[in-house]
């Protein structure tokens, strides 16, 4: 999962796709978004997926 998911968050829970297709699929198959094939020009998180991507994006962007 990648902190810059987190960046580009809307609607909550969605990503937009301008990701490589091949990091989508890893992240599909590790269960942190919904299947990234569809028309939507947005990925849907799972409910890991926003905390992995919430932690990592105060794990590098984030001062303490």
């Amino acid at each position: 999962m990648s902190a810059q998911v987190c960046l580009t968050l809307h609607d909550g829970y969605r990503a937009w796709k301008g990701f490589d297709w091949d990091v989508l699929n890893r992240l599909y198959e590790r269960g942190f978004i919904e299947d990234p094939v569809n028309k939507t020009k947005s990925v849907i998180l799972t409910e890991e997926g926003l905390r992995e991507s919430e932690r990592l994006f105060n794990e590098h962007f984030v001062i303490p």
